[in-house]
């Protein structure tokens, strides 16, 4: 199958990110560079080199911002401003400065649904009375009852619990996750200014871009009567009409911001988080929109030659209705790390992060996860992933192959789901635990002190530097196939197919990139034969020259297939 001609390469520099290998950096666990225990912006400083070797062409850093950490970061206590736990501005800009003297490009988070409750608009909101122009910028409505006392409506948060939360003079205020977490009124124009200005601050700064946080939020229908709870708990329409995600008039705003990212030379670009029925996706990665927005899909996708081609085709049919490139990732802060999904048992009725969340309310031992397969599996996905039209998201320890913590002890959690959502998950905190960078040390080379989120003991044979030096280790894999990508994209003219997918088959998975780069994938037991050609990378060594299970090879024919 033949799909329609895409940008397979940046025509210029502006272009950058449709075809970008993007690493996403947590800040608080990537590196700590002052020995405190939290990782730090002048850790990034210190690793960017590795990142450099990686042969990444941008990194996307989580919040930075001031924050109580009621939400890892993303309750933000100002837009404009560095958590001096983590660094200053002058921090801020000497990173800028070292990632762009190599060459990588810097995208944000930005988190406009919600501010934190310890934001000065926020208090000064708490301090002023019903009606005021404070409450304005937030969503504060009358309780229900004589005095107000019950909250308006039966609502859930993401996180558990109500929606809403009482002020003590009769109104409630308005949270989609944590309490600590109110969402911003955007049918207010000061709020519509204030992240204008937001921005604008960042990229006057020399930022490339922003990942915009819970895209598919920010404008909302509160009109009475309300809704019930059982009628829009479930989040996606293909319509527009849900009271809270993905409304019509949603893209007013990011029309609005559009006008802010073609003031620069080169324009900046956003990529959404957008959580929305796969027919509505495109409308955020549209040239008049943010850009690009995030397709989850592959997350989900199960290790299935007929999974991962549905979400390769959905994917592609974004690119051209978008008239954007899609974007395509296996793991992010949010996820069960893809080394410990790969490597649960899948029934054919469900997904494996719905599995891997089951398993993580077990400590990890039930199913019991076949580590060593998770980890090979998910060598090949990432194969596959660099292989495809547009661009490829990478989390923060990935390219190491580690695995879920799912051992932490409960008492050492940070995550809000974890406390909010009644025993039904374990949270987040299972991937977010700070990176092993040598064998040996307190923090395994992380910083100088014991990390909040505690290390596992086998993080020492997983660390960076065990992993830089040997010629088999994922992380070595990674740099072979991201500097591979560059030198064959760089080959790809921009009239040629996006992708050639080949027939359905029942074990492997196989497709095209202009003439002669070819992709394969055995998803089944038996060895497979791969195309003539040069073997470019492979997951895994090759078997008497034929493909074993569980992995991916990228080879380029010596003659280009007739189109």
């Amino acid at each position: 199958m033949t799909e329609p001609t895409s940008p397979s390469q940046p025509a210029h520099d502006a272009d950058w990110w449709q075809t970008a290998v993007i690493y996403q950096i947590y800040p608080r666990a990537f590196a700590d560079a002052n020995g405190d225990g939290m990782g730090d912006l002048l850790g990034v400083v210190s690793r960017v080199d590795y990142l450099a070797a990686l042969g990444v062409d941008a990194v996307w850093l989580s919040p930075f911002y001031p924050s109580a950490l009621a939400d890892g970061g993303y309750d933000v206590d100002d837009y404009r401003d560095v958590d001096p736990r983590i660094g200053t501005l002058a921090d801020f800009d000497a990173m800028i400065t070292a990632l762009h003297g190599v060459d990588i490009k810097v995208l944000v988070d930005i988190v406009p649904n919600h501010s934190s409750n310890r934001h000065a608009w926020f208090v000064e909101a708490l301090a002023s009375p019903p009606g005021s122009p404070a409450r304005q910028r937030y969503i504060f409505r009358d309780g229900e009852g004589p005095d107000g006392s019950q909250p308006p409506n039966d609502w859930q948060s993401l996180f558990g619990g109500s929606v809403w939360e009482p002020v003590g003079d009769g109104q409630w205020y308005f949270h989609l996750f944590a309490p600590e977490q109110p969402d911003l009124n955007w049918d207010d124009e000061e709020v519509r200014e204030d992240f204008r200005t937001t921005l604008r601050f960042w990229a006057d700064r020399g930022v490339d871009g922003f990942r915009v946080d819970v895209a598919h939020g920010l404008v909302k229908d509160l009109t009475t009567p309300y809704v019930p709870w059982p009628e829009i708990e479930m989040m996606q329409r293909d319509d527009g009409s849900h009271p809270l995600w993905d409304r019509d008039d949603l893209q007013l705003v990011y029309q609005d911001w559009r006008t802010v990212f073609d003031s620069y030379d080169p324009p900046r670009f956003a990529v959404a988080e957008a959580s929305v029925h796969p027919s509505r996706r495109a409308r955020y990665a549209a040239t008049t929109s943010l850009g690009q927005a995030f397709n989850f899909a592959m997350q989900e996708a199960a290790w299935r030659p007929d999974s991962y081609r549905a979400v390769i085709e959905a994917g592609i049919a974004d690119m051209v209705e978008s008239g954007s490139t899609t974007t395509w990732l296996l793991g992010c802060h949010d996820t069960v790390r893809v080394a410990s999904r790969y490597g649960l048992p899948v029934p054919a009725d469900e997904t494996p992060i719905e599995i891997a969340r089951r398993w993580l309310l077990t400590d990890g031992t039930d199913p019991r996860c076949d580590s060593d397969l998770g980890l090979r599996r998910a060598r090949a996905a990432i194969l596959v992933l660099l292989a495809l039209p547009g661009s490829v998201y990478v989390y923060q320890g990935d390219e190491l192959g580690l695995a879920e913590v799912a051992d932490l002890p409960r008492d050492a959690l940070l995550d809000p789901m974890a406390f909010r959502s009644h025993g039904r998950e374990k949270g987040r905190d299972g991937c977010r635990v700070p990176l092993p960078w040598t064998a040996t040390g307190t923090s395994y080379g992380f910083g100088g002190e014991p990390t909040e989120l505690p290390q596992p003991a086998w993080f020492a044979d997983v660390a960076a530097d065990v992993q830089a030096s040997a010629a088999d280790s994922t992380l070595s894999l990674y740099r072979r196939a991201i500097a591979a990508r560059r030198d064959l994209l760089r080959g790809l003219a921009t009239s040629e197919p996006a992708l050639t997918l080949a027939e359905p088959a029942p074990d492997d998975l196989r497709f095209r990139r202009g003439g002669s780069w070819h992709c394969v994938t055995n998803f089944g037991v038996d060895p497979i034969p791969l195309p003539d050609g040069t073997v470019v990378v492979s997951s895994v060594a090759l078997v008497d020259g034929l493909l074993p299970r569980d992995a991916t090879a990228w080879v380029v024919s010596d003659e280009p297939a007739a189109s």
